[in-house]
């Protein structure tokens, strides 16, 4: 069969056929009796070989490595594929990310487009000291930079560089709440702490509001923040928050004082003292120390009889 013929039947190009002629990997080797190059039967049975691992994604190159090759193993090249092609999409997948983050920022003009794609390229470096330096040294931020500041900070490995981009957006401020308090139901533990942290850095009224909403978070330092924060707030609600505190052992120092507080300042000192008694029941030895020097930080007159 003639390269025309072939072309015509398979679907593949007379150039492309031509092309592996030339690089000698499937050559038409008989001739016709007007003297055209013809393929064989075992040629056409190559050709087809080739095209098979060029549409798992092989190159040229690589075709020539294993075509001849008979200890050649398909498995393993099936599962170098798979790897690749994982890896490709990996790579488009951040691609897609980093498109979606320049997006975000809304931008008015190329310089805010070429501003964005260094600050994306800053936090991709392979240096965590460049990272770092990068969220220190930024000459202005203002909230379109939060999409790229947040998603780099949840991201971040290096808690030295996580730290300077909290820093970062704490500077923007409100304008990083949403970002942030989206984060917050991640099943990633380090990514909703590390939004969390970011939010106490912002430290506004509205920041306050997100973390008092977190009084049931899952995440058990989350939510014990939360508590207190809530306590500081005066609300009451936060009463038998801050004596679970005190019995798990989680900032129990700080739950104790702020229980005191609250119950003093908002008349629930019985319910206070109730809540104790009823902790108490149970508790292992540690617990039951914690509760009960909780329970003497309130006067000797609030105490229940016996």
């Amino acid at each position: 069969m003639r390269i025309g013929e072939v072309a015509q039947r398979s679907g593949i190009s007379a150039r492309m056929l031509r092309h592996y002629d030339r690089i000698g990997l499937v050559s038409p080797s008989a001739r016709t009796a007007g003297g055209y190059r013809e393929y064989s039967e075992d040629e056409l049975q190559r050709l087809f070989h080739v095209e098979g691992l060029r549409s798992l994604g092989l190159s040229l190159a690589q075709i020539a490595e294993v075509i001849d090759d008979r200890a050649f193993s398909p498995a393993a090249l099936v599962e170098r594929l798979i790897d690749r092609t994982r890896e490709q999409i990996a790579q488009a997948q951040d691609l897609i990310g980093r498109l979606e983050r320049v997006r975000s920022t809304e931008p008015q003009s190329w310089s805010d487009v070429l501003r964005t794609i260094g600050l994306v390229r800053g936090f991709a470096a392979a240096n965590p000291s460049q990272r770092q330096q990068l969220a220190l040294t930024l000459e202005r931020t203002d909230q379109r930079d939060v999409p790229v500041l947040v998603d780099a900070m949840l991201r971040e490995p290096s808690e030295d560089a996580a730290g300077a981009l909290q820093w970062a957006i704490a500077r923007i401020g409100d304008a990083a709440i949403p970002a942030l308090a989206a984060a917050l139901p991640s099943a990633e533990g380090d990514r909703c702490r590390r939004a969390f942290d970011a939010l106490v850095k912002i430290g506004t009224p509205a920041a306050h509001e997100v973390i008092m909403a977190q009084a049931d978070h899952r995440d058990p330092r989350i939510r014990g923040h939360a508590i207190l924060v809530r306590a500081r707030h005066g609300e009451p609600d936060a009463l038998l928050g801050l004596v679970d505190l005190i019995r798990a052992g989680r900032h129990d120092v700080e739950a104790s004082d702020a229980l005191v507080e609250l119950a003093t300042s908002s008349g629930l000192i019985p319910q206070a003292l109730a809540a104790i008694t009823v902790a108490l029941e149970g508790a292992e030895p540690g617990a039951r120390r914690r509760l009960m020097a909780a329970r003497s930080e309130f006067p000797v007159s609030a105490a229940p009889a016996g």
